[in-house]
């Protein structure tokens, strides 16, 4: 019988045959696009992060007008207050920033985008740790009870998703807890499950006024040599009551992601962090990349290892761009 060369090339030929046969799909239901709100009198422009502004609450509820409008079904929110203090009492306050931001929202676009408020200490403490700091250590039961009640002010407010962030031991059992003792049982919990203490923040503590003051967070967040470690992180979110878990952050631990999937079931995230961003940002402007092809590979990649859910501050951009074929 004669040998049968095998083309593969054949099923790449055609662009239609190549999209028909696509293995990974980015669509615009796995987007959660990252937004800043502010205190201060105007919004701005992050300069480490071009295109991505911490807004003013009337400026933000039309930029998310902007983001529904294009399709994206998810916005997550981090708060900078104009006030902080050693207990980061802004992030549980009723008037904080993030309340009253997801009330004007919830006022502005009603309910056609989901509203994920991040749940951490970080932005709101004087000292930029995401706990309550004794003597140099960031004690970890006392910051559980003030993550819960931040978690509770934010449904009350009209948040949809709870997505703590801060790597406390037990704080998904605790918020969980919280919820069902405040009758809102119905409301899933994202959690920041295997988040490592990574450099790729370095743009985000700008954007966000949360960089630590003294020390670093490697004693709460995970060492990036670790992988047992963050599939054990991640199993033990679940059974205290996790609906969904994230890897945070994306590019440099797609092998923690692709892991992930494959051991458990539960809906799973990734962040592209402010990093990952800047990073494409600042070649993309110096000429040396194709923005729109890198992006489009980095998000397909994400989904090709397993992700259901990508947190990109590329969301925007990419769905516009997508809107326009």
């Amino acid at each position: 019988m004669e040998h049968l060369t095998v083309r593969m090339r054949r099923m790449r030929r055609n662009p239609l045959l190549r999209d028909m046969v696509s293995e990974a799909r980015v669509n615009l239901e796995n987007l959660i696009y990252p937004m800043f709100v502010t205190e201060e009198a105007e919004s701005r422009e992050i300069p480490s992060m071009p295109g991505i502004w911490r807004y003013t609450i009337p400026d933000l509820c039309r930029a998310v007008e902007e983001t529904a409008a294009s399709g994206i079904k998810a916005v997550m929110l981090f708060g900078i207050p104009q006030h902080k203090d050693p207990l980061g009492t802004q992030a549980y306050h009723p008037e904080g920033i993030v309340p009253r931001a997801i009330r004007a929202i919830r006022k502005t676009v009603g309910d056609s985008i989901l509203i994920v408020p991040d749940v951490c200490l970080c932005e709101y403490t004087s000292h930029g740790h995401c706990g309550v700091l004794e003597n140099g250590d960031v004690l970890n039961d006392p910051t559980l009870e003030l993550l819960s009640r931040a978690a509770v002010c934010y449904v009350e407010a009209g948040a949809d998703i709870i997505a703590p962030s801060d790597m406390m031991d037990g704080r998904v059992a605790a918020i969980r807890r919280a919820l069902d003792e405040a009758s809102r049982t119905h409301i899933p919990i994202l959690a920041y499950s295997a988040k490592y203490a990574s450099a790729f923040y370095g743009p985000f503590r700008e954007a966000a006024d949360s960089a630590p003051q003294t020390g670093d967070r490697k004693s709460y967040q995970m060492a990036p040599a670790n992988r047992r470690e963050a599939l054990r992180e991640i199993e033990l979110d679940i059974q205290e009551g996790a609906d969904m878990v994230m890897v945070k952050p994306g590019l440099a631990y797609l092998d923690i992601l692709r892991e992930a999937r494959e051991c458990f079931e539960v809906p799973l995230a990734v962040y592209n962090v402010s990093g990952e961003y800047s990073m494409v940002k600042a070649a993309a402007a110096n000429g040396w990349i194709d923005e729109e092809r890198i992006v489009d590979e980095i998000l397909t990649a994400f989904r090709r290892a397993g992700a259901d859910i990508i947190l990109t501050y590329h969301a925007l951009q990419w769905a516009k761009r997508r809107g326009k074929h």
